[in-house]
């Protein structure tokens, strides 16, 4: 099913941080290693299509350090 653009919800850094929990810092760290995707419009900014695939691609890692990412055990 296609989306229209009034159907994209675009969310701040800060709007991703406090539903990520954590940091407006930790989440430029996640930008900036190239985890998570964000376009620049004035400031960034993540589809919440792109922030829901990146919950999915990273479910049951341990992205502390976004520069080694482990597999979480048990």
């Amino acid at each position: 099913m296609e989306r229209t653009l009034s159907e994209t919800k675009l969310y701040t850094v800060k709007e991703v941080a406090e539903i990520l929990k954590t940091n407006i810092d930790y989440v430029h760290k996640l930008r900036r290693a190239g985890l998570l995707r964000f376009i620049k419009l004035g400031q960034f900014k993540v589809r919440k299509e792109t922030l829901e695939e990146f919950l999915s691609k990273f479910d049951g890692y341990d992205l502390t350090d976004p520069s080694d990412i482990t597999l979480l055990t048990t």
